[in-house]
């Protein structure tokens, strides 16, 4: 979608606007939502940071789906001077200037911080937001710090973007999230989180992210269907992915497939690299019965357009290798 066509559709008399989910588990789908819920939730977001009318916000990623309409949306809320760019791993590239404020996937910060002119933007920039996938630790450690505010977000698109956010840097940072003003969080009886965030949502949302809270905060262990119930023993995905991920350069993440005597079984799919590094690292860093059985070499890591590990896309590789593995 381009900028003119997304203006051309808020500005028309239908309330509603037409958003598609991220695809991070399967084909992304198209959800209806209110424009003045759009609204509401661009208010929040600027009340909280503090923005000003006047300053600069980069919009630097798709307008296919919510994070991109609703960085419009706040500078069309809050008269905050937009400035587009093509989205790209690297979207400060090119820049004079840093933004005031600007929104980023985890993977285009990594990237902005592999250029010394891109990286001194990067750290210039007085409110950055990153959404759309987990922050490993060294990035974590990198964006510490950073001399200006750094949140990671919570959120998804029936929520309009993120109801919750964490500090990255300075004395504030925290592993724990912190829900907006008016957003309830509570637990169903498997441990997933649930948001009732009445201004930006019509009804109560039962994720699929398993949680802890406490004092009113939480913070989350992963995706209730990432995880692997192998012999008996069950996996999260994400958590095993975060033990490794620091002490793998190569680009990799864990999936699952059908196994005949475990139920299921965990599978490493990573792009080409030395595969007894591999069989090191995963033998090093994780416990006995989190091993991978197999490792699949693959050419790209399937992602979605906000960069997320596209799931799906891993399990299909993994089963279509089952009968040709590489045993870990």
């Amino acid at each position: 979608m381009e900028l003119n066509e997304f203006l051309s559709d808020w500005k028309s008399d239908n309330p509603m606007m037409l958003v598609h989910t991220s695809g991070s588990t399967g084909k992304p789908k198209p959800l209806w939502v209110e424009k003045r819920r759009m609204e509401a939730s661009a208010r929040i977001t600027c009340q909280f940071l503090g923005l000003r009318a006047g300053q600069s916000a980069l919009l630097c990623l798709p307008l296919d789906y919510i994070a991109g309409k609703m960085m419009v949306v706040r500078s069309l809320v809050w008269g905050l001077r937009l400035v587009s760019v093509e989205p790209s791993s690297h979207p400060l590239n090119g820049l004079s200037e840093a933004p005031d404020f600007a929104a980023m996937v985890p993977m285009q910060v990594y990237h902005s911080l592999q250029s010394e002119p891109e990286r001194k933007l990067l750290r210039s920039i007085k409110h950055l937001i990153i959404g759309g996938g987990a922050i490993d630790a060294t990035l974590s450690q990198e964006l510490r710090s950073f001399p200006n505010a750094v949140y990671s977000t919570y959120g998804m698109t029936e929520t309009l973007s993120h109801v919750a956010l964490r500090r990255l840097n300075g004395d504030e940072a925290s592993d724990w999230y912190s829900p907006f003003e008016g957003v309830s969080i509570g637990l169903t009886a498997d441990g997933c989180l649930t948001i009732d965030a009445p201004s930006v949502c019509p009804t109560p949302l039962t994720t699929n992210d398993l949680a802890e809270i406490s004092d009113g905060r939480f913070r989350i262990l992963g995706r209730k269907d990432n995880t692997v119930c192998s012999g008996g023993i069950k996996i999260q995905i994400e958590q095993a992915e975060q033990l490794l991920r620091s002490h793998l350069a190569t680009p990799f993440a864990l999936t699952k497939r059908p196994d005949s005597r475990l139920g299921e079984a965990l599978v490493l799919v990573s792009e080409p690299t030395d595969e007894a590094r591999l069989h090191d690292v995963c033998r090093q860093r994780l416990p006995r019965h989190w091993q991978p059985q197999s490792v699949v070499i693959v050419e790209k890591i399937p992602t979605t357009t906000s960069g997320k590990p596209a799931r799906k896309e891993l399990e299909k590789m993994a089963q279509d290798n089952a009968h040709h593995p590489n045993a870990l």
